[in-house]
């Protein structure tokens, strides 16, 4: 009875359970290592085209430091693109979390699986029958497990590097984004004080007008100072008026940085009475944009730098005081002056 339990215990064979384990505990693993592969491969080109970016941005602030300015609208572009690398920075950690969940996953059934095979080891170490061949194979097979788990270990320790790159790169964007609005700020005061003392300016040359006006940021002028009524043609007065004016500009053109993009800009406003139309002008929007054009030109004439000037018509869609009566006419009917950026 001994003797038969001994034959039934050396014909049980484990072998193909065992290789079958095995088999599928590599396929894992390679499967594992291409996951990895791909995953690799885009966190590189999104790393690289996010260094691209930045690289580009550096470029950027380095020139603007050297000019002490941004114009309005290139300023909002790169904080779109600042906004568009932090939203990818963003989606990229949440994809490295993600592929570290997943590997952490893969480990763990590694693990499982290297416990089961150890088990079957010592299963098989019980039987009587196990050949050399197959001691060989299993070994081998067990050395390329401790490989592949070290290999494991290393992609972890590149998935951490690779985030803590992440995080440097948002770190330096976010440094990036403070220098521009800095240099913002600082040109922005920058414009607001030479505006400030252009109104004084202005203010001490034609102190002795009391129909001169000062409205927010805008320096008005009365058009009955400039013009006749219904025409676009400079008086005499007018022509005295912005000689002060033309010396004023040239003046504080002297002071302000050439990198500063300022422009003066003209308005022309009328009151809401329509014109005859039987005249060269036809309309209140030809009439104030011709007027506007008229005091430019002069300004020119008199020595103004015509890139620093900008004529612009409103006709009488812009009123000062809204009721219908000549007061609130003769208050609508004007000429205004706002330094500004261009």
């Amino acid at each position: 009875m001994i003797g038969s339990r001994r034959r039934s215990r050396s014909t049980t064979n484990v072998w193909p359970g065992y290789v079958d384990a095995l088999s599928a505990l590599l396929m894992l693993v390679i499967f594992m290592l291409l996951v990895y592969v791909v995953s690799q491969l885009y966190l590189s080109q999104t790393l690289s085209d996010r260094d691209t970016q930045l690289a580009r941005l550096n470029a950027q602030l380095n020139e603007l430091s050297e000019l002490l300015g941004l114009e309005e609208n290139r300023s909002e572009a790169l904080e779109n693109q600042l906004t568009s690398l932090q939203e990818r920075n963003n989606s990229l950690v949440g994809q490295l979390e993600s592929t570290r969940e997943q590997l952490m996953r893969q480990t763990a059934m590694a693990d499982a699986q290297s416990e089961r095979l150890a088990s079957m080891e010592e299963s098989i170490d019980e039987k009587d029958d196990i050949s050399a061949g197959q001691q060989a194979m299993i070994l081998r097979l067990s050395n390329q497990i401790a490989s592949l788990r070290e290999q494991l270990r290393q992609i972890a320790s590149a998935l951490e590097l690779q985030e803590q790159m992440t995080a440097d790169k948002e770190q330096e964007l976010e440094q990036v984004s403070r220098r521009l609005n800095t240099l913002l700020a600082e040109r922005v005061n920058q414009l607001e004080q030479y505006q400030s003392e252009f109104f004084a300016r202005l203010r001490d040359i034609l102190a002795g007008n009391e129909n001169v006006r000062i409205v927010g940021d805008r320096f008005l002028l009365p058009s009955e100072l400039l013009f006749a009524s219904a025409s676009a043609e400079l008086g005499e007065e007018g022509r005295q008026e912005l000689d002060k004016l033309a010396d004023a500009i040239q003046e504080l053109s002297g002071q302000i940085p050439d990198e500063i993009n300022w422009v003066l800009r003209v308005d022309g406003h009328t009151d809401a009475r329509p014109l005859s139309g039987t005249g060269r002008l036809r309309n209140n929007w030809e009439l104030s944009a011709a007027r506007a054009i008229s005091v430019v030109r002069y300004l020119i004439e008199r020595g103004v730098d015509p890139k620093r000037l900008v004529a612009a018509g409103f006709g009488e869609f812009q009123p000062l005081d809204t009721r219908s009566d000549e007061i609130a006419y003769r208050r609508n009917r004007r000429i205004e002056f706002k330094l500004t950026e261009r």
